[in-house]
């Protein structure tokens, strides 16, 4: 998707519509800064806000996501183009948010080893001792929780046995055993438990 001509698009609608950044902002309930972003094609508005974005400016959310008002003779060019687009992005996001996962888990495993190798070999009070090894605990536990909820909204697994791509719940992602990112789940369409390898497209 081209964001510079998308911005230029919801600027050129805003003017339309009478409408100053801060105004359309607190229609939406956002920043004005948020708008100003959209319309230098630094980022887009997000999937939340998109509908009624476009339903205040009088347009399609394929005329947002194409920059220009799409004529009936080219909608469905324009609409395919538009979802393959979108399919990227979420795919180049998810890779992201994997490699995030990997650095949350290796910070919050030094912070860990850190606090519980000061508390095991520096001279101090036994209660700080035991305050320092909660701290890191605590730091782990919820740094884990977080990778692991990233792992399990980024991409899908796929089922071994009839190779369907879902996106499971939490709890089985969390208390499920696992090689690395590959999980021993229950597949919701075949009802079959095996070992899912977590896959970026569908």
């Amino acid at each position: 998707m081209d964001q510079i001509k998308i911005g230029k698009f919801i600027a050129k609608c805003r003017k339309e519509n009478s409408l100053t950044q801060m105004q359309l902002a607190e229609k939406l309930g956002i920043t004005d800064r948020a708008i100003s972003k959209w319309e230098t094609g630094k980022s887009l508005p997000d999937s939340s806000i998109m509908l009624e974005l476009c339903e205040m400016l009088g347009i399609t959310v394929n005329d947002l996501l194409s920059g220009e008002v799409v004529t009936m003779s080219n909608y469905n060019e324009k609409l395919e183009k538009n979802l393959i687009s979108m399919v990227k992005e979420k795919e180049k996001a998810d890779k992201q948010l994997l490699s995030m996962e990997i650095f949350i888990g290796v910070l919050v495993s030094l912070i860990l080893f850190s606090l519980v190798f000061v508390a095991a070999f520096v001279q101090m009070a036994d209660w700080l001792r035991i305050v320092l090894i909660a701290v890191g605990f605590i730091v782990f536990a919820v740094g884990i929780a977080y990778a692991v909820r990233i792992e399990q909204t980024a991409g899908y697994y796929e089922c071994a046995e009839c190779g369907h791509k879902h996106v499971p719940t939490f709890g089985s992602v969390l208390w499920s055993m696992h090689m690395g990112r590959t999980r021993y789940i229950k597949c919701p369409k075949c009802g079959k438990k095996n070992w899912q390898k977590k896959v970026i497209s569908k």
